[in-house]
């Protein structure tokens, strides 16, 4: 039996080591403790670096966005080099805390749009960096489903996807499915007497009762007409600039497109084809106007803008800057795939006089509709539909018609003994799909029930971000279309 001795040492013994366990738990959980708040205090630190390498690499965006602003032709950093361009990047009392590298992609020929890319670093810490990808362009008239420079009228039957604006006021009886807008908060609508309206109305009779809580002289809240609604008195937007862009794609053209001086006959005909190739056919003769068919409306350049007979002149390949040129009036269809061009027509100097215009009466059609296929029809004077026109008609293009107006002249109905205009006076479906600009005032239809009957205005909202080639200009400054952070 053991002694008082051996129970006394017995029991010290357990509790040296219920000691040593509990001070090697102790230990245990001081060094998982110690390990978290060095692990915490690194991912703080980590994490303000983060952000900070982030800070600059914004940093780095925004100095280039001054620098293009000073500088609009500038993609080499003013150092006539090529990249990348590195940038100390210091704080308010002037220490050195990190750097920004710069990667520029300058624009596209034909394009505006630039591709910046940032890298920001900071001093003393390695392996850490944030970059930044932003595009930056000169907005163009591509942004606009129909962009005016006058008053118009949509009728009823019209349906419009994309923005609207004219620098005048717009009469709107028919579906507008994004914002309305327009330079005047009123005018005198030429369509009817009265006194003024509001620079955007309508004369559709509302399916609901107004609300009576509309403030005056706001124009009432009407969703049945303008969706997304509609906005007076903002910022007219400057045509001027399409002059400037015409004489630049015909110098353009020139140099590395395809140009084709006056045809010493009625114009050409261009036939756009899917192998990104196109005819050329010069126009011998028009179609003359039937018996009774006359400008009744005294229209000028009145006529049937239809082709009658003509001789062709050779097969191209659709050139590199994507730009052909015409000094004549030329008549274009057909259809491309993964294609990007610009046709353009006008005569100079520029004499209102001579003024030549583009006209349509066969489609033109995408292939793909993802922004892979982009066609432009920029006109000196009117973008015309031909009266011999395909009842159904559809045209995927953007459209400028630089001093004159998109649209189809008058074509008399049958009456008073004559045919006038038949078979050709009315017509059924014109689908637009692209956008729309015209200096005067656009129009497929009038209100006696000729032309058009219904009119589908589609915005091709790749245009946005991808306008056509050497497309006109809304401003000489750039804006960021595109950010994204790419680590």
């Amino acid at each position: 039996m053991p002694n008082k001795r051996d129970k006394t040492k017995f029991q010290r013994g357990q509790l040296t080591i219920a000691v040593l366990l509990f001070g090697f738990i102790a230990v245990i959980i001081l060094s998982g403790l110690i390990i978290w708040v060095d692990l915490s205090l690194r991912s703080a630190h980590r994490s303000i670096h983060r952000d900070l390498a982030f800070r600059i690499a914004e940093a780095g965006i925004e100095y280039y966005r001054w620098h293009l602003a000073h500088a609009a032709t500038d993609f080499q950093d003013g150092t006539g080099q090529p990249g990348p361009y590195a940038h100390d990047f210091y704080d308010k009392s002037g220490n050195l805390i990190g750097k920004f590298r710069l990667e520029i992609t300058p624009p596209p020929i034909g394009s505006t749009v630039a591709t910046i890319r940032s890298t920001g670093t900071v001093d003393g810490i390695s392996g850490l960096e944030k970059t930044i990808e932003v595009k930056m362009a000169k907005p163009s008239f591509a942004k606009y489903a129909v962009v005016l420079n006058d008053n118009v009228r949509f009728g009823s039957g019209t349906e419009v996807f994309g923005q609207i604006h004219s620098n005048g006021g717009i009469r709107f009886d028919g579906l507008a499915h994004n914002i309305v807008t327009s330079a005047v908060g009123s005018y005198d609508d030429p369509d009817h007497s009265g006194g003024n309206e509001f620079g955007i109305h309508t004369h559709i009779s509302p399916t609901d009762p107004l609300p009576t809580s509309t403030p005056v002289p706001l124009p009432p809240v009407r969703p049945d007409i303008f969706m997304a609604g509609r906005q007076l008195s903002i910022p007219a937007v400057d045509f001027s600039g399409v002059t400037q862009s015409l004489a630049q794609i015909k110098d353009d053209a020139q140099v590395s497109g395809r140009y084709f001086g006056p045809s010493n006959d009625d114009g050409y005909d261009i036939v756009l084809k899917n192998n990104d190739t196109f005819d050329v056919h010069r126009v011998n003769s028009l179609v003359a106007s039937p018996s009774g068919c006359t400008n009744y409306l005294s229209q000028s350049g009145w006529g049937t803008w239809s082709i009658q007979t003509e001789t062709l002149i050779g097969n191209y390949p659709i050139p590199a800057n994507g730009l052909i040129f015409t000094e004549d009036n030329v008549w274009v269809r057909g259809a491309v795939n993964t294609t990007r061009v610009t046709v353009a027509s006008g005569r100079f100097p520029d004499n209102p006089s001579t003024r030549s215009s583009i006209t349509i009466t066969a489609d033109l059609l995408y292939t793909n509709y993802n922004g892979e296929d982009v066609v432009s029809l920029i006109s000196q004077n009117n973008i015309n539909i031909g009266m011999v026109s395909d009842t159904d008609l559809k045209i995927d293009a953007a459209l400028i018609a630089q001093n004159g107006r998109v649209g189809r002249y008058y074509y008399r109905p049958p009456g008073g003994g004559s045919n006038r205009c038949s078979p050709h006076h009315v017509k059924t479906t014109i689908t637009s799909y692209g956008m729309i600009g015209s200096y005067q005032r656009y129009g497929f239809a009038y209100t006696d029930g000729t032309g058009y009957q219904n009119r589908n205005l589609v915005y091709d909202s790749y245009l946005l971000y991808g306008p056509p080639p050497s497309f006109p200009l809304t401003s000489d400054y750039y804006e960021q279309i595109f950010w994204n952070e790419v680590k």
